[in-house]
């Protein structure tokens, strides 16, 4: 189960806000609660759920090591499956380029190695997204969801919701897609499903009903604010603009607020998803991510793009619809479980 304690917290990546004192945590050994029955589901049944999601991907890049050589054809075959599978082309060189120095240093001479080299230099590549959602320094910590449309939005803030509401945490949601038909509506079920209150406003003004609902969060004593953003599109310029005001007027409310802007992207959508990490990151200066969809994706990959180009904390990766499906991001599980 996620835990709420004291920690120190682990230093910030650099250029972003520092995180808070209060860790919202996924350890190893510990149990999520099922949706159906409460009943603790193992670390390792999810593992077996990301290892199925990510056989898409996987399986055409570990097709590259069922040879019997070690040479330049094998480095070109991997080269080709990783920009394939949307690893981007600064995130493949760096792959190659430490697995050839890995494999020099190890003396491998079997494909079979190189795959475990390849395990290690993943690793490498995307453990500075591993950190977690630190909570608790601010009451209520305000975390600003945004994404584009269909990317799992609404429904990942549902899950948190969830995680957080196991823990003990009061929550308040603000229905602050105020533009989407039924969005009220759909964040209204998640409210009642998880028995949390939420602020909202038919056909009211976004920034609005966010300032109202950090201002009923501060006065009720709530500890977490997810505020739910319309979904847009980056190249969506006056949509963006509105995302910024959002974020403006909830400093109104709260001077150090929001605390955490998240982004929720759809792993299906591979190199798009690098786009809107960039386009949404110089409108909000994010501080996490959630990646959805990553069940049946060919594109897997992005992860190593994102580690490259614009390494923003993953805090959440999401591999089917039910609550358990929804974990927090481990550098080497993803790594084993995409080469597996």
């Amino acid at each position: 189960m996620f835990s709420f304690f004291k920690k120190k917290s682990p230093p910030p990546a650099p250029d972003r806000p520092q995180a808070s004192t209060q860790a919202l945590v996924k350890l190893p050994d510990q149990d999520l609660p099922s949706k159906a029955s409460g009943a603790p589901i193992p670390r390792s049944s999810w593992l077996a759920r990301l290892k199925q999601g990510l056989q898409k991907t996987g399986s055409s890049i570990a097709g590259v090591f069922t040879g019997t050589r070690i040479d330049e054809a094998l480095y070109e075959d991997l080269e080709s499956a990783l920009l394939m599978a949307d690893t981007g082309v600064k995130a493949t060189e760096f792959l190659l380029a430490d697995l050839k120095r890995r494999v020099k240093e190890a003396r491998a001479t079997e494909p079979a190695a190189v795959k475990a080299l390849l395990v290690e230099s993943l690793t490498t590549l995307l453990t500075p997204l591993q950190k977690p959602l630190l909570i608790g320094q601010h009451k209520p910590t305000v975390v600003m969801v945004a994404g584009v449309n269909g990317a799992g939005k609404t429904t990942s803030i549902g899950k948190l919701t969830h995680h957080l509401a196991q823990e003990g945490a009061s929550v308040l949601l603000a229905a602050a897609d105020t533009f989407r038909a039924a969005a009220r509506e759909q964040l209204g079920v998640w409210a009642e499903r998880n028995t949390v209150e939420i602020i909202s406003q038919e056909g009211g003004d976004p920034a609005a009903v966010s300032f109202d609902a950090v201002s009923a969060g501060r006065a009720r004593g709530r500890d977490v604010v997810l505020v739910d953003t319309a979904g847009r599109l980056p190249t969506q310029l006056h949509l963006m603009e509105e995302l910024k005001k959002i974020k403006r007027v909830i400093q109104k409310a709260d001077a150090s607020a929001p605390h955490e802007a998240l982004l929720v992207i759809d792993g299906n959508t591979g190199q798009n998803a690098l786009a809107q990490v960039r386009a949404f990151d110089d409108a909000l200066q994010l501080t996490g991510l959630i990646v959805t969809k990553l069940d049946g994706t060919a594109k897997g990959g992005v992860l190593a793009a994102i580690a490259r180009e614009r390494p923003i904390p993953v805090y959440f990766i999401g591999v089917g619809e039910q609550l358990a499906d929804l974990e927090t991001f481990n550098a080497r599980e993803f790594a084993q479980a995409l080469l597996s």
